[in-house]
């Protein structure tokens, strides 16, 4: 059980797939648009059912409980070792 008030992520749909616009591409037009929002939980709720969120700005959203107390993962990809070599030969004409 995730109490009221603690921070999490919810997950809703914004468009179903059949409502999607028809000039996108195949396989972007078979999958819903969905949205993921954090904010503070209003009530108590367990991890996939459905809960309204108050966000940082005082919006009311409402979605399924994805996740509680979320980080930021932020990932730029793997090591890319012509990067450095490019970095290195900037820095000596600099």
């Amino acid at each position: 059980m995730i109490k009221k008030g603690t921070w999490i992520t919810i997950e809703s749909v914004v468009l179903k797939a059949a409502e999607r616009a028809h000039n996108l591409p195949a396989d972007t037009q078979k999958t819903d648009l969905k949205k993921w929002v954090k904010g503070y939980l209003e009530e108590d709720g367990l991890i996939g059912s459905f809960v309204t969120v108050k966000t940082t700005t005082g919006r009311l959203e409402h979605g399924i409980l994805t996740e509680a107390n979320p980080s930021f993962d932020v990932n730029y990809g793997s090591y890319v070792p012509e990067l450095k070599k490019i970095c290195e030969q900037v820095r000596g004409l600099l």
